[in-house]
């Protein structure tokens, strides 16, 4: 086994990073750049001379998934400990001195578990790995990293067959205006309220058909009752769908994941559960039916469908607008490890440049004026529309598409929606202002 080129270019920046006295650093690749062997190759390294690892994970499932390829990858066992981040912070005294922590999906390491153990072994050199070095409050990783490693971009992994090119279809299902927001993030009930509805199961299977008819696709729902009641649904409809989520028993699981692997699954439902680092065979669709505020479970779920395969096109299917409040799945993103301001980042959420066919939904990050939709060639109009921003107390929503021009009255969301409608229909300005104004719009 050998590393790609990129990817020892990364482990050579680590040591130089160590070298020069530096003793915390964060290694930064888009999902499916290959972190886990990245990391196993560092471990080996280090192990080879004598000196010890602590692996930290943050989920129970990713132990063995990471043992496996640590012992395949020829770390030597006798000098690494992976451990669950709970598991350590509970038996720190008992633990023996790591001369390196690595910490697995790093942009949880500023919580006070991971603070804890990286307080107990204070000489410990510390290295992170993640896709996006940022908390779902926007602060950075300063205070726990000295260095930021930046490996290729998901463009470049794209471009050189390191990852499968997507087509990102959002058929908006539901109005998320009402769903509340907790700690930054959508409320679990409230989200599970507004998606659990049989219209939109239906438009959900409606447009699987459509765009992806019998692919393998992992579904994100909000919650396990949304989960277990999505995969009910495609069963009704003829579709072979399981539910999995944490409190699935091992056997249960693995037999399941098997079945996916075989083709006799074509549906995924789960809340969480296969996001970070989980270990999935290969699917070539995602459902995404999950709104969230969060850019890191957005790029880790979004890109579930990417892995490389020839001659694959994974496709994206958005039910609940997540590309409008973060861009594309490869977008280019300035990293840092400062935290950002908050207005700062509420107008970067606001300024994000997409673009979608109101015909088939395709979306995708515009490189200059947009003129044919080059899935179906739809031409946009002449001015081009920009995202409409509904502001709430607690919540910016994009909101501004019409999506179906044959229903305007569940559609039309505000006055540029309507003017939009009346180009489609060749009806005179009047009628959008008429209308706009019986309906509060103005």
């Amino acid at each position: 086994m050998a590393l790609r080129t990129y990817q020892e270019a990364l482990v050579k920046r680590v040591h130089d990073t160590f070298k020069r006295g530096v003793k915390s650093a964060c290694i930064v690749l888009p999902c499916g750049g290959g972190k886990s062997v990245i990391v196993a190759e560092i471990a080996k390294r280090t192990t080879e001379k004598l000196n010890r690892v602590l692996f930290l994970v943050h989920r129970i499932e990713l132990c063995e998934q990471i043992e496996r390829t640590f012992r395949e990858w020829g770390v030597d066992m006798n000098f690494c400990q992976i451990a669950m981040v709970q598991t350590a912070c509970r038996r720190l005294k008992k633990l023996p001195c790591p001369n390196l922590i690595i910490t697995d999906e790093s942009h949880h390491s500023k919580s006070n578990s991971y603070r804890k153990i990286y307080d107990f072994f204070p000489e410990s050199y510390r290295l992170g790995v993640t896709a996006t070095p940022v908390r779902l409050d926007g602060s950075g990783l300063g205070d726990v990293y000295q260095a930021l490693i930046e490996g290729v971009s998901a463009k470049w992994l794209i471009e050189n067959r390191y990852l499968s090119p997507y087509t990102y279809y959002a058929p908006t299902v539901a109005d998320l205006n009402g769903i509340k927001i907790q700690r930054g993030e959508f409320e679990t009930k409230s989200a599970e309220n507004v998606l659990f509805n049989q219209t939109i199961f239906g438009n959900v299977i409606s447009h699987y058909r459509k765009l992806a008819d019998g692919k393998q696709a992992i579904c994100y729902c909000v919650s396990v009752k949304h989960s277990e009641a999505m995969a009910e649904q495609f069963q009704v409809n003829g579709i072979s769908a399981v539910h999995i989520d944490g409190t699935t028993p091992k056997a249960e699981r693995q037999r399941i994941i098997e079945d996916f692997r075989t083709g006799r699954i074509k549906i995924l439902c789960n809340v969480d559960i296969i996001s970070e680092g989980f270990d999935v065979p290969d699917c070539a669709c995602v459902i995404l039916l999950r709104p969230t505020k969060s850019l890191t479970l957005y790029i880790q779920q979004s890109m579930r469908s990417m892995r490389y395969k020839a001659g694959k096109s994974a496709i994206i299917i958005d039910h609940v607008g997540n590309y409008a409040r973060f861009g594309m799945p490869d977008a280019e993103r300035q990293w840092t490890l400062k935290d950002k301001p908050k207005k700062v980042r509420q107008q970067a959420e606001n300024q994000v440049k997409v673009c979608q066919c109101p015909e088939c939904f395709y979306t995708f990050q515009p490189e200059k004026d947009v003129k044919i939709c080059p899935n179906c060639n739809y031409i946009f109009p002449k001015k081009e529309r920009t995202l409409d921003v509904e502001d709430g107390a607690e919540l910016k929503q994009i909101i501004g598409f019409v999506l179906k021009y044959d229903d305007f009255s569940d559609q039309c969301r505000n006055y540029s929606d309507l003017i939009a409608y009346a180009k489609k229909r060749g009806y005179k300005m009047g009628w959008a202002y008429y209308q706009a104004k019986n309906r509060g719009f103005l």
